[in-house]
């Protein structure tokens, strides 16, 4: 279980890194209109993403003890960041283009017209960018807790986390724009390397842990 959670973690982390190398760099809305094919491209392969996400902080959580409210408030916090995640990019990535589409061909009053549309969805993307962004830090910096404490994964690696974690609440705090597209990569950078290294490392952990001998 603890391989193919982690090899779960790493089919997550791919599948982000895809949607970030190809993620548009936004525009006005006749840009928008015009590129629509790659926005929803590229924001269902993010949506496809997270359940590979979900069965591996599932495996995260066992690692580190179900019996742990920690690890268990942990994982709550990330599946919260999931679903925000999710409605982020439905909301912005396939709901807002798929309006636009109606809208190809319309003159450029009409198009100022919609202006407010496009506006409200920008704020209620932004509204779901920064739940998860906060809930992804605070799961991640519980998950580090205890690596530290229970020495389960490194402990190098519990403290990356706690740094990317802190980090990322006070960027968060400080009022910078997460859901700008270089602050996003910034942010969602840092924990996917994060991901990635304890992938890895419950991967080979598992590996370590497999009998190689008949035992009577």
């Amino acid at each position: 279980m603890k391989k193919q959670t982690g090899i779960s973690l790493l089919i997550f982390t791919v599948l982000i890194v895809f949607t970030m190398v190809l993620h548009p760099l936004g525009g006005n809305i006749e840009h928008l209109i015009r590129i629509t094919g790659m926005i929803v491209l590229v924001h269902a392969v993010a949506i496809l993403s997270l359940p590979f996400g979900w069965i591996g902080f599932i495996g995260l959580t066992r690692v580190l003890g179900t019996e742990r409210y920690l690890s268990m408030l942990a994982f709550a916090l990330a599946s919260m960041g999931i679903i925000a995640a999710m409605i982020a990019a439905a909301t912005n990535g396939i709901i807002l283009p798929v309006f636009l589409q109606h809208y190809k061909d319309a003159s450029p009053e009409v198009i100022a017209s919609i202006k407010p549309v496009w506006r409200y969805s920008f704020a209620i993307n932004s509204a779901f960018d920064y739940i998860y962004t906060f809930a992804f830090c605070l799961a991640i910096l519980l998950w580090s807790i205890l690596i530290i404490h229970t020495k389960t994964l490194s402990q190098w690696l519990g403290w990356l986390g706690i740094i990317i974690a802190i980090g990322g609440i006070v960027f968060f705090i400080s009022g910078m724009r997460i859901n700008s597209l270089y602050n996003f990569r910034l942010f969602i950078t840092s924990i996917i390397v994060w991901i990635a290294l304890v992938a890895v490392q419950m991967i080979s952990r598992s590996r370590s842990a497999t009998p190689t001998g008949n035992h009577p």
